[in-house]
């Protein structure tokens, strides 16, 4: 079966554990999660999980449902790339001894949309925000000069549809609560 990264975003309310919960059931499938990111979403109280994951569609769609069976879930969603908006943050700490040597180092940062955060006598902090691809051939550059240390978030995500779907959902979801206490 071909396998596709995947995206999913599970609405949440914040609740300890669950985190262990949603990644036992990838666990169960035998599938890795390649990135993971968990913030406040653009509605109060509610926490945005954004993962990545190689799979097939028809184990995507049954890993979704089940996400959504957990009790503080409230929404679970899979796209593929060409559904959403996504980026990455990367930062990597280099040399600066090394770095200042270099002659193209300012058309480096330039070419890689990269930006310097921190300059000191031993280390240069550099950021880059993009897709993985675009921060692995950065990493690779540097690379030659000795990355002390490499960090890359996890995927965050919005989608490209003019429909907020959890949104419609929880606007349901208090019709109806109040429809029931009338």
């Amino acid at each position: 079966m071909e396998q596709t990264l995947y995206t999913i975003t599970v609405f949440t309310e914040n609740r300890v554990g669950l985190l262990n919960q949603i990644s036992i059931i990838f666990t169960r499938r035998k599938i890795n999660i390649e990135s993971l990111s968990v913030s406040p979403s653009s509605i109060k109280g509610v926490h945005k999980f954004t993962i990545t994951a190689y799979t097939d569609l028809d184990t995507i769609q049954k890993l979704t449902k089940q996400i959504e069976k957990r009790i503080d879930v409230l929404r679970a969603y899979f796209y593929t790339d060409d559904e959403i908006v996504y980026q990455e943050i990367a930062l990597f700490k280099v040399p600066t001894e090394k770095l200042l040597a270099e002659k193209n180092l300012e058309a480096i940062i330039r070419r890689n949309n990269a930006r310097i955060l921190e300059i000191t006598p031993t280390y240069t902090v550099v950021e880059k925000t993009g897709h993985s691809d675009e921060t692995e051939a950065l990493f690779n550059e540097f690379n030659v000069y000795g990355i002390s240390q490499f960090v890359r978030s996890g995927r965050v995500a919005v989608t490209k549809s003019d429909i907020e779907y959890v949104s419609d959902f929880i606007h349901e979801q208090r019709l109806r609560k109040a429809h029931i206490n009338e």
